[in-house]
């Protein structure tokens, strides 16, 4: 086994990860709601690009690719839609557009030499996080963490175990030609919850109090909006307490349908909710 640590906008490097291999997963990302698009653009999209041309030039024959939900989201309720939901024209955050960027790019490469596929997981947790597990709590331990909209908007997530799971379902599956090849999957754990509970669950297992003061959604995307403009005005290079994206995320309802995970990769979550938070608990707490 071998580990490499480099840029995914070098092409060099990225050949030479992936040399001597059949399958490539490509999971790197530039992930968050704040930031320069230049950025985002280099690991996202010149990083997917990087990838595809080391697939073509070793003789690389399946590429699995972890996407996101959020290529999606365009500011509105979002309740059970599958893979035909079309992409919005435009985006508030650079993760996103990014994000859209590169997995039409994996998709366009499926064809004789190469077979694609794009796993759009959607908020990823559990133990070991270090990306939304540890801004919430650092918010909550600061007093700073508050609900926003209406309460009851119903949000999917994946546990790890369940996200890793379907990318291996999709390994199994993958091939020249196959159902799979050049499509797009929503991967959820099928548990749709309001976000309050899920956001509740989470402080829980972390030993810390539940959470209930809201914000109305307009004023919170409004107050978004605010601290971007500030924030770019003075060149703040660290992310804003609040952007429209993340205002938008947390007061909409985003869950969705994964009839087409469960039938044609074969995917069924194997690690419920409830089950996930104990073992988060056990994560945090000892």
């Amino acid at each position: 086994m071998r580990c490499f640590q480099g840029d995914l906008a070098d092409p060099a490097m990225v050949k030479e990860a992936a040399r001597g291999c059949t399958t490539v997963f490509h999971v790197g990302a530039k992930a968050g709601v704040w930031g320069e698009y230049a950025d985002y653009y280099k690991a996202n999209v010149i990083g997917t690009q990087n990838v595809l041309l080391a697939c073509r030039a070793l003789g690389i024959s399946r590429l699995i690719y972890t996407s996101s939900p959020s290529i999606t989201f365009a500011g509105r309720d979002q309740d059970g839609i599958d893979e035909t939901n079309p992409l919005p024209s435009h985006y508030v955050a650079a993760y996103p557009a990014t994000k859209a960027l590169a997995e039409k790019l994996v998709l366009a490469a499926s064809g004789s030499e190469l077979a694609t596929v794009s796993l759009r997981p959607h908020l990823i947790w559990g133990p070991g996080d270090n990306h939304i597990i540890p801004r919430l709590l650092d918010r909550a331990r600061k007093g700073r963490l508050r609900l926003i909209g209406e309460a009851g908007k119903r949000v999917d997530a994946v546990y790890i175990d369940n996200a890793v799971q379907a990318h291996l379902c999709a390994y199994d599956r993958l091939q020249k030609g196959s159902p799979i090849d050049g499509k797009v999957y929503f991967i959820t754990n099928d548990e749709p919850m309001p976000l309050e509970d899920i956001i509740n669950a989470t402080l829980q297992a972390a030993g810390l109090p539940r959470v209930n003061r809201r914000i109305p959604a307009r004023a919170a995307y409004f107050l978004g909006g605010a601290f971007e403009f500030f924030y770019r005005l003075l060149r703040l290079n660290h992310e804003p307490p609040l952007t429209r994206f993340a205002a938008s995320q947390m007061s909409t309802s985003h869950w969705y349908n994964t009839r087409a995970a469960r039938e044609e990769l074969g995917y069924t979550p194997a690690v419920s909710m409830k089950e996930g938070f104990q073992r988060l608990a056990l994560a945090l707490q000892g």
